[in-house]
């Protein structure tokens, strides 16, 4: 039984870091390219075990995705578009995780963050992939830390709003800036 993370395993997680949310078009995350150099600090400092996630649209549809993406229309690119590109450098040693779902929390993800291991999370979108990711590793019993500057929302009240629920689960969620995460870790 794991009641605390260890102070010295970490897995960066980067949520959906692509070019489908940095391009102007329906999913656009306008912050995204602010977060990018927090993200890039964070990954030098804490290694090079980092886990990029990449949302993938499964052209199968199934269930209630047809309808989200009879909504999201101009958002049906193929599996192998270039719209689901990761726009920052991945590391040779980093892990991809694709996944057809807001939450990248999963059997591969848990595999990488197992128990004991505190997932320090950032990406996009605050307010979408990344709450569903933390709230599934939540349920899941791991210890998340979710870097505010190094995440993005749809918009400036969504990241205040979703970073204030997270905050609520706490000591299973912590929030706090990159230099906060840092100098504790110092």
């Amino acid at each position: 039984m794991t009641s605390a993370p260890r102070p010295d395993v970490v897995r960066l997680v980067v949520i959906d870091m692509q070019r489908v949310f940095r391009d102007e078009g329906q999913w656009q995350v306008p912050r995204y390219d602010e977060i990018v150099p927090v993200i890039e600090q964070l990954q030098q400092e804490l290694g090079s075990s980092a886990v990029f996630t990449r949302f993938v649209r499964d052209e199968t549809e199934h269930g209630a995705w047809a309808a989200y993406y009879q909504r999201w229309n101009e958002m049906r690119y193929p599996a192998n578009s270039n719209a689901w590109d990761i726009t920052i450098d991945v590391p040779g040693t980093a892990t991809v995780v694709d996944a057809p779902t807001f939450s990248k929390w999963g059997p591969q993800l848990a595999a990488l963050v197992p128990e004991g291991t505190r997932m320090v999370l950032t990406g996009v979108a605050t307010d979408c992939c990344v709450l569903s990711t933390a709230l599934g590793a939540v349920d899941a019993g791991r210890f998340v830390t979710v870097i505010s500057d190094g995440c993005a929302a749809v918009a400036d009240q969504a990241q205040q709003q979703t970073l204030a629920l997270l905050g609520l689960l706490s000591p299973m969620c912590e929030v706090m800036t990159s230099d906060q995460y840092l100098s504790r870790r110092a």
